[in-house]
């Protein structure tokens, strides 16, 4: 699965390479987690880095809860699953990444790693979103991330990342990777039919990526800063 990952290349970079002009600013981001607005690219304005919560809720979800089991989709599955098929269908994203963090199991303890290009550079996940809009019998944004009771009637847009196969690299460190884009793949992505897309979900080569390990520190979404970046002995 994809859990946690970074995103603090500065944010002239990122515009260059996407593209894309933020409706807020940019921030650097260590322990991007979970339930936290995060910047992303939609088909419906790729022109825009757009701050959704990560955590896929369904248009039908009776409540917004239900994104905290949908931060992943698989890939061989996508598109016959309810809660992805539509999105699947419609309403692709790219997720600005440079870097994102696996947990190898050691028995008593799990030991993260950080996975990323060799030179750092970001790139992009494969992602859907939705919009959800509750009704007045229609809560549980209170137990999804920061949301609160004056949101209850607002929209709520929502991402999650598509995960496949792992590479050799990644397969050392866990079952699953996420969707690796390369550059010249993204507009099919937001834009490609059903086909064209499939095509794209496979495993990145790992010729060009790298694995270290990192502080435990990581484990804590409250922690992010520069420091989580470093190799640790492991």
């Amino acid at each position: 699965m994809c859990g946690r990952y970074s995103l603090f290349t500065p944010p002239e970079e990122l515009r260059e390479r996407f593209g894309a002009v933020p409706t807020r600013e940019l921030e650097a981001r260590y322990n991007c987690a979970p339930g936290q607005e995060l910047p992303v690219v939609t088909n419906e304005a790729s022109d825009e880095f757009r701050f959704l919560k990560w955590g896929l809720v369904p248009s039908w979800a009776e409540s917004a809860s239900i994104g905290n089991d949908r931060i992943n989709a698989r890939a061989e599955t996508v598109r016959e699953k309810r809660s992805f098929a539509d999105a699947y269908e419609s309403r692709r994203c790219l997720v600005p990444s440079d870097g994102f963090y696996e947990w190898v199991d050691r028995g008593e303890t799990k030991q993260p790693y950080r996975v990323a290009f060799e030179d750092d550079r970001p790139f992009a996940m494969a992602g859907l979103w939705e919009r959800w809009t509750p009704t007045t019998k229609q809560t549980g944004l209170g137990d999804f991330g920061s949301g609160g009771p004056s949101r209850e009637q607002e929209p709520l847009e929502t991402f999650t990342i598509i995960t496949t196969e792992p590479n050799d690299l990644i397969s050392e460190l866990h079952h699953r990777m996420a969707v690796i884009l390369a550059p010249d793949e993204e507009e099919t992505w937001l834009h490609g039919g059903p086909d064209e897309a499939a095509s794209l979900l496979g495993p990145y080569p790992d010729d060009e990526l790298t694995a270290y390990p990192v502080s435990t520190r990581v484990n804590n979404p409250a922690n992010d800063t520069p420091e989580l970046l470093e190799r640790s002995a492991g």
